[in-house]
């Protein structure tokens, strides 16, 4: 299992084509074969991609026969959704001190 590394996985959800695997994946885990059903793109292609998700610790796997079942790593999407909260908390706390500063008068 690989393990989750800040912030790569940011610049690798940037793809559409790994964003519609995640989103897959967050469903319920699928094999390669269901993902490229899913997707407009190869099973070479979803299987490039998995590679990469794996490799950043964002997708793991586990043998179902000769099968290979991918699923979303827990922790990498739970740190995921931590920094996520981290930004917005901080771009909202941001706009509440910009709004409530007083107004300038001329």
């Amino acid at each position: 299992m690989g393990t989750y590394e800040w912030p790569d996985e940011w610049m690798l959800l940037g793809d559409r084509t790994r964003r519609s695997i995640v989103e897959c994946l967050a469903e319920r885990p699928l094999a390669v074969g269901e993902l490229a059903d899913l997707l407009p793109v190869s099973r070479p292609a979803v299987s490039q991609h998995l590679k990469v998700l794996k490799e950043a610790g964002l997708v793991s796997e586990h043998a179902v026969g000769t099968r290979r079942i991918y699923h979303l790593d827990p922790v990498a999407v739970s740190a995921l959704r931590d920094q996520l909260d981290t930004f917005w908390s901080r771009a909202l706390s941001g706009y509440e001190q910009t709004v409530n500063q007083p107004e300038e008068k001329p």
